[in-house]
């Protein structure tokens, strides 16, 4: 295991001079070395990692619930953490922050230009995933976790796919972080292989599993199939919160291609709900344009990239404060950042 980690670490390395929350994206060594990992037969560990966005299902995320159920986080990461001379490897990140500068670009800009990369012929979509992701977990009973990490999932041609999942911090790489391996809370290395599982075949015509259409009609429909359930699906347009959740699972199951991101722009321009806020600097040190929407006191971030309108990340920010569970306003509730 110390030599994996080793090895992770050389091939992800990040610069003295990244940006603040930066973590490069791992380059072609560090993606041959997770593909020998996922392929290397190993013994099974047990291991109960919380999912990336905690209370949700395939239809819906927490954030749309009573976000109430998340925002004890700042008392259970002082419990778990101990007194303020601990070093906190696992404090709630500060929100991204639009460039004072920087002008918003329009959604319908956005069309253009996806619209214009689509044209050009760039890759196609591919199933799997590889995102970074830091947010709230929950567990009955049992005082909030939070697990920052970075998933890598490929699927192969017998429709079998394999599942890595390492622990990272992008705020302090190399500095440990939180799991609640072994049903308590406790600390371990960041870079640190917290699961690596292989799938047998597995089939399924249903979204997110089935390929995504490329057109925004088509693409719409299966989106719908995603939020709602057969009995609510009826006539009505998703709502921008409903878009919101329903690309985040999409994206969580393929890497899209440029026809396909197109389509999801057009569909994220058509609710009106969201509006261009400016240019940021994603959590991977990344350029984009941002677009906020905000609803229950929680601010909704989509980052897209610039030239071809890709989902490069979404994070969602707490707006007003909650004293009875101490967050204040400003607090981050997670992040996902996507990676081709």
């Amino acid at each position: 295991m110390a030599d994996e980690l080793e090895l992770l670490r050389r091939a992800n390395p990040v610069p003295d001079d990244a940006p603040h929350f930066a973590d490069g994206p791992l380059d072609g060594r560090a993606e041959h070395r997770l593909q020998r990992l996922l392929n290397e037969p190993r013994p099974r560990r047990r291991f109960r990692p919380l999912p990336a966005s905690a209370g949700r299902t395939g239809r819906a995320r927490l954030v749309w619930g009573l976000a109430a159920t998340a925002v004890v986080l700042v008392i259970a990461v002082n419990a778990v953490l101990g007194d303020p001379g601990t070093s906190r490897a696992v404090a709630a990140p500060r929100p991204l922050t639009v460039h004072a500068a920087s002008a918003p670009v329009p959604l319908r800009d956005m069309v253009a230009l996806a619209d214009a990369a689509a044209a050009a012929g760039s890759p196609g979509p591919r199933k799997g995933t590889h995102v970074q992701s830091w947010s709230l977990g929950m567990s009955d009973g049992k005082p909030p976790v939070t697990l920052p990490e970075e998933r890598v999932v490929r699927w192969r041609a017998d429709a079998s796919h394999t599942e890595l999942v390492v622990a990272t911090d992008p705020r302090r790489p190399g500095r440990p972080v939180l799991t609640d391996e072994g049903g308590e809370p406790h600390l371990v290395a960041d870079g640190h292989v917290i699961s690596r599982t292989t799938y047998p075949p597995m089939w399924s015509d249903a979204p997110p599993e089935a390929p995504p259409p490329h057109t925004a009609a088509r693409l719409r429909v299966y989106l719908t199939e995603i939020a709602r359930t057969q009995a609510d699906r009826g006539t009505a347009a998703l709502s921008t919160a409903e878009l919101l959740d329903a690309v985040a699972e999409l994206l969580g199951h393929w890497t899209l291609g440029a026809r396909e991101s197109a389509a999801v722009v057009r569909l994220f321009a058509g609710t009106g709900g969201l509006r261009p806020a400016g240019e940021v600097t994603d959590r991977l040190g990344r350029p984009g344009h941002a677009y906020v929407y905000d609803a229950r006191g929680v601010r909704h971030m989509l980052i897209l990239e610039p030239r071809t309108g890709a989902v490069l990340g979404m994070e969602d920010t707490f707006t007003e404060d909650a004293p009875e569970y101490g967050v204040k306003a400003g607090a981050v509730m997670g992040y996902s950042a996507w990676m081709r």
